[in-house]
């Protein structure tokens, strides 16, 4: 006979369900978790959005209450779970915002893990100047970290930096003033900020990007694609802007490539369904799922070719968030 101890009548059983001690953002009675539980929770699945449940206004009060009651170690290590694992990115960068305050030495030994293109950079800057996190503006060492990350990122990263606002590159620049290491970072900076500069000693790619504007150059320079848009382009610059671009902005720019006619070409048909089901490509990206679903949602115009490569992006990607999730279901090492 099967162990009655474990297997009983329900109605007879002995054992004692623990007692609800709490209500959730639904209604329902629920259960109290601990404070490093809860942020991790949030860290790993809120958007600072409104939700069904709670509003973004919400969400941002529960992290920042619950911020101040983990150390900041476990903060530090959140954060860069959120976004080495969960791939997120306002969260860790407001989690970073709030460490920024409460303990510079760790803020130094996490900033570049956490901080590592410049929309995350702008988004940290923006969570800081908000007020939200306590201070209103960068505090020295925050400065610091800024300007090194400016120094140490090349010519095109730091140009793909430069797209986007509120704050814009420049805005960032301007308050962390960073000391140039040369005569040619000098004159980036000059140019970027539209300050006077001596023109020679900008990089190569800025100065065959001025040409192309200016009409000097007919060859589309190789930098990216966002700082192309708004000129006077045709099929053939569109066929070689497609060709350097990257996965991310492939699989968001599908439409765009359609209507300038770059699926004319067959052979641009068959290189871009390659990229997007790279295996490598999709892994390397961090593509959620359901980026993949809405990109196909959107792309019912597009070669049927692409949206099979679309569909097979959703498989890999599908199989590496599993895979990823089985993997780190620890929290975060971090390396110091």
């Amino acid at each position: 006979m099967a162990n009655k101890g474990l297997f009983g009548n329900s109605t007879r059983s002995t054992k004692k369900v623990p007692v609800t001690d709490t209500v959730n953002e639904a209604g329902g009675i629920a259960y109290k978790t601990s404070p490093e539980h809860a942020i991790a929770q949030l860290a790993a699945t809120g958007c600072l959005n409104t939700t069904f449940y709670a509003s973004g206004e919400d969400q941002l009060k529960n992290v920042i209450d619950l911020a101040n009651k983990v150390s900041p170690r476990y903060l530090a290590q959140v954060a860069i779970f959120a976004r080495e694992r969960g791939y997120m990115k306002d969260m860790p960068a407001l989690l970073l915002a709030i460490l920024a305050k409460k303990d510079q030495n760790l803020l130094k030994r996490v900033f570049d893990r956490i901080i590592d293109n410049g929309k995350m950079l702008r988004n940290f800057v923006q969570i800081v100047r908000s007020g939200e996190t306590g201070q209103h503006s960068l505090n020295r060492a925050s400065r610091r970290l800024i300007g090194d990350w400016l120094n140490s990122r090349d010519d095109f990263k730091l140009l793909e930096a430069s797209i986007g606002n509120d704050p814009s590159l420049a805005d960032v620049i301007k308050l962390a003033h960073p000391k140039p290491q040369n005569k040619t970072r000098e004159a980036y900076y000059g140019w970027m900020l539209d300050r006077e500069h001596d023109a020679r000693k900008l990089p190569t790619l800025v100065k065959q990007y001025e040409a192309y504007k200016k009409g000097e150059s007919k060859e589309v320079p190789e930098i990216p694609f966002q700082l192309l848009t708004a000129l006077d382009l045709g099929k053939k610059e569109w066929i070689e802007i497609a060709k350097g671009m990257k996965w991310h902005a492939t699989r968001m720019n599908l439409n765009t490539l359609k209507r300038h006619g770059v699926f004319d070409d067959k052979a641009m048909i068959r290189m871009v369904a390659d990229r997007l089901s790279d295996a490598e490509n999709v892994r390397k990206a961090k593509v959620f799922p359901y980026q993949l679903f809405v990109a196909y949602q959107n792309a019912q115009d597009v070669p049927m070719e692409i949206r099979e490569a679309l569909q097979d992006a959703m498989e890999i990607a599908t199989a590496v968030s599993y895979t990823h999730l089985r993997a780190h279901e620890t929290k975060a090492n971090l390396v110091c």
